[in-house]
């Protein structure tokens, strides 16, 4: 096969975006799904926030680090609501391990306000355009509370309207100190961004 990331030395700090740009087939999606724990590297280190030579053995053990991943393909379920979607196996639940619908819907409505989506946590993924899907995936990651954020080709799918709405949140999160790698063919939106 063809040998990619041979040699890399990637780095990124809390507060910045860091800008990666390459041709098809450059390996930037598969540097990311090493960092998100989607595939496991044959040989190297990574870094994180201090601790050195982190294993990253799968999506969850990523998640718990602090990193999460805005895939550029959707990782939804469209039968699923909005809220089940962004919380998917990490619903809050009660003493009696019942799902606390109360607390649920107001942490999507918080989400949702801040990527400046309208619609209901109850509502159904499929009745979304693929746009606001999108933004639905981005809420998720953001409900994960992660220290560094990778966004692989965001605006894809995104209105300039939505465009707007995610460059707000980019830069709420580096204010907050989050860390965010953007990947994007759009060399207009590197230079704006990073």
């Amino acid at each position: 096969g063809v040998h990619v990331l041979k040699g890399i030395d990637f780095e990124v700090r809390s507060g910045e975006v860091h800008a990666l740009v390459g041709e098809n087939g450059a390996g930037k999606s598969t540097l990311m799904h090493i960092l998100a724990g989607v595939y496991q590297p044959d040989a190297g280190t990574i870094e994180f926030c201090g601790d050195n030579d982190v294993a990253i053995e799968n999506e969850h053990a990523a998640q718990r680090l602090g990193l999460a991943m805005v895939f550029q393909e959707r990782s939804l379920f469209g039968t699923l609501s909005v809220a089940d979607n962004i919380f998917a196996g990490r619903q809050p639940i009660d003493r009696w391990g019942r799902i606390e619908r109360g607390v649920l819907r107001r942490e999507t409505r918080c989400l949702l306000d801040q990527v400046g989506l309208t619609c209901e946590p109850e509502t159904p993924l499929a009745e979304l355009s693929p746009a606001q899907q999108q933004m639905i995936e981005i809420a998720k990651a953001l409900s994960l509370r992660a220290r560094l954020i990778i966004f692989d080709e965001p605006t894809a799918a995104l209105t300039d309207t939505e465009t707007r709405a995610l460059f707000a949140v980019i830069r709420q999160l580096k204010a907050h100190q989050v860390g965010i790698i953007y990947i994007s063919h759009r060399l207009e939106e590197v230079f704006q961004m990073a």
